[in-house]
């Protein structure tokens, strides 16, 4: 059972690592003309842009911030499992 929650946690932490690095790719791309229309330039949009929208109102002037801030909540939701997971395991006796 602990080995079962322990590993769901693992899960979950990498995959909001892999999607927090998907984010920053995504950002990377804007560097370089064209890159938004490549297949891994789509790929990434489909995958980054829903979550990404959330955040479209942190803009100052031409500058937009969602990606940090899209980074700054999923570090937030990282610590919240983690803190979720020591809790658990605090009430199990672990």
């Amino acid at each position: 059972m602990i080995q079962a929650i322990s590993m769901i946690f693992w899960v979950l932490s990498h995959l909001i690592e892999l999607y927090s690095w998907a984010i920053v790719i995504y950002a990377l791309l804007s560097w370089f003309p064209g890159a938004y229309q490549t297949a891994f330039g789509q790929f990434l949009a489909r995958i980054v842009e829903p979550f990404q929208r959330w955040f479209n109102f942190a803009h100052i002037g031409m500058i937009g911030f969602a990606p940090i801030v899209a980074l700054i909540v999923l570090q937030v939701v990282s610590y919240g499992l983690t803190f979720v997971e020591q809790i658990i395991f605090r009430l199990l006796g672990y």
